[in-house]
């Protein structure tokens, strides 16, 4: 027995120095830099930090500094929000994804590009390894995770939550005590809530929400004001779209990052996207989180609308059946497996002339369609749909016949009597 365990620690010693250089996924707050500091010390390793910013609103050149104080002398700092919304926002609201019907996967869109980029720069710096902050209950380690197999078979991948002992936030405080890491957790009331925050979303977990029960505190909050204290005037606004992408707010061109923080501001100003939802996790568990995506919100509503004019009725409804599907691998972090991208390759496909604008209103919290209009594209024919004289275009008494027929399997059923 005992040497059996000295076999097993000796392969594990040997595991851990056959680690050279490991790029970190890097935000700079207590978690990751506890797991930069025991990278070093576990694994006797080069790091190289990297630090994305897709939106989360935060100053991210503390992050350098503290990076520096560690030792690393690699750093990247890089700037991916038109590429987030442009190449995974956007290729995701062309499919009118939801997971569970309501969920718009602020969270789960933004890991796929997270693990392409640790991949680039693993490649760039001669790095051996990926690591990440991610705990071993939730589902971002499964989405970090194959998103670098499927774009690097061979990365290795280290998940310290999966590794170490220390399970609680007041052992990472201590360990950061220890090792003189720099923490600003001394100063200023630390939010009950585990926030994740990009141009799409930010979401809250933890304190009372573990209590499905327990109504989200008004203050938790964010982005948007409460729908009923939202103005009593209603917001109009135009978007305009091309091959399935919104392109102009209120006919000004915008690039896909500026459109988005855009209709973030201005949802969250009427009291729009706030979501309470309990979900079900890939690894098996539920889990209650409440999210703010007014400017998804917004998008989802027009992009809907703008399709209902521009896209014949069984492509939207073959949509609509896969849409679930499509919703699941992304949330499950299947972004890069090859069943997603020839799902998205029909989705683009269908999207060639959904070009148009859309006219919305906002008003307390709701969004509601109120035009809809495609010059060249729609398949709106007013000379079918009027209930005025259609000076023949359509024959009523074709109708007859077309239920006859639909209905015989229903006739000789009901003969039958069941």
């Amino acid at each position: 027995m005992r040497a059996a365990f000295s076999q097993r620690n000796k392969s594990h010693i040997m595991t851990h120095s056959a680690v050279r250089k490991v790029v970190l996924a890097y935000s700079g707050g207590l978690d990751t830099s506890v797991i930069l500091k025991w990278l070093q010390e576990t694994y006797a390793c080069e790091i190289v930090t990297f630090t994305a910013d897709i939106g989360q609103g935060e100053e991210l050149e503390p992050a350098r500094s503290k990076a520096e104080l560690l030792g690393v002398r690699e750093i990247f700092i890089d700037d991916l929000r038109e590429e987030f919304v442009r190449d995974f926002v956007f290729p995701m609201f062309r499919a009118n994804t939801l997971y569970e019907g309501e969920y718009l996967l602020g969270t789960s869109i933004a890991r796929p590009l997270i693990a392409k980029r640790l991949v680039e720069i693993a490649r760039i710096t001669g790095a051996d390894a990926i690591s990440h902050g991610a705990t071993g209950k939730g589902n971002d380690q499964v989405r970090f995770e194959l998103g670098a197999y499927a774009l690097q078979p061979d990365i290795r991948v280290i998940a310290p939550w999966r590794e170490w002992d220390l399970t609680s936030r007041e052992m990472l405080l201590a360990y950061a005590k220890k090792h003189q890491i720099p923490i600003e957790y001394q100063s200023g009331k630390k939010s009950p809530y585990s926030m994740d925050a990009n141009l799409l979303h930010i979401s809250y977990e933890g304190g009372v929400l573990e209590d499905p029960w327990t109504p989200a505190e008004d203050g938790m909050w964010r982005w948007s004001v409460a729908p009923e204290a939202a103005p009593d005037k209603p917001l109009w606004l135009d978007l305009d779209f091309e091959r399935g992408d919104v392109v102009a707010l209120d006919g000004k061109r915008l690039s896909p990052a500026t459109l988005l923080a855009e209709l973030n501001r201005i949802g969250g100003e009427n009291g729009i996207g706030r979501l309470d939802l309990v979900e079900n996790r890939y690894v098996g568990m539920k889990s209650r989180g409440c999210y703010e995506t007014p400017g998804g919100t917004i998008l989802l509503k027009a992009h809907r609308a703008i399709e209902s004019i521009t896209l014949d009725r069984e492509v939207a409804h073959l949509k609509d059946d896969l849409m679930p599907r499509y919703a699941s691998l992304i949330y499950n972090g299947y972004w890069w497996s090859p069943e997603r991208r020839i799902l998205q390759t029909m989705i683009d496909d269908s999207q060639q002339r959904v070009n148009g604008k859309v006219r919305l209103k906002l008003y307390k919290g709701s969004v509601t369609v109120i035009g809809r209009e495609s010059q060249y594209d729609s398949l709106f024919n007013t000379k079918l749909a009027t209930f005025e004289d259609d000076a023949g275009s359509y024959n009523q008494a074709d109708a007859g016949g077309f239920i006859r027929l639909n209905a015989l399997r229903l006739r000789v059923a009901a003969k039958r009597g069941s």
